[in-house]
């Protein structure tokens, strides 16, 4: 049997980014991930093996101006990067562009009194992240179904409505 492998086969741009990234700052000290920083336990093992590891975001304070954080493709909150601020630590944004595009059109639509609804998965980083970009209203919407029930009353407010990048709608 002959296998081959797609000429797309592998990870994304923006996970290669990220991967990028956190390799290239192996063997200095204090160099963390917020949160894993992909869905692929081989890369995070050997990250760890190579002195990148990974910090969650509820030790976000603990972090000094000594540290190194590297914000993983997912994106994270508005609020998550005024924290790390307030800690002095050096941060590489490997956000993919696509995921930063979604977070400045819902941090536009909010602040101009549009309600954002999201379709993704609920608790998903990505969609984490997004929803931390809207100052105002929005709603997640996870499935056909919750999607096909939904119903806003306020007809007088506009809707924007974004999607996370990795959703698989049969999920």
């Amino acid at each position: 049997m002959k296998v081959e492998v797609a000429r797309n086969a592998g990870f994304c741009f923006g996970v290669t980014k990220a991967v990028q990234t956190a390799y290239g700052h192996t063997g200095e000290s204090h160099v963390h991930t917020l949160g894993p920083l992909i869905h692929n336990e081989e890369v995070i093992k050997d990250l760890k093996d190579k002195g990148i590891d990974i910090v969650e975001e509820d030790k976000i304070e603990e972090l000094t101006d000594k540290d190194t954080v590297i914000i993983r493709s997912h994106g994270v909150a508005k609020s998550v990067y005024d924290r790390l601020e307030k800690t002095g630590a050096k941060v590489l944004d490997s956000t993919c562009p696509f995921v930063l595009k979604i977070h400045r059109i819902v941090r536009e639509a909010s602040a101009a009194g549009k309600v954002v609804l999201i379709i993704g998965n609920e608790g998903h980083a990505e969609v984490e992240g997004i929803k931390g970009w809207c100052s105002g209203e929005y709603h997640v919407i996870g499935s056909i179904e919750a999607a096909e029930a939904f119903e806003y009353a306020e007809s007088d407010k506009e809707i924007c409505v974004v999607s996370q990048t990795t959703f698989n709608y049969k999920t």
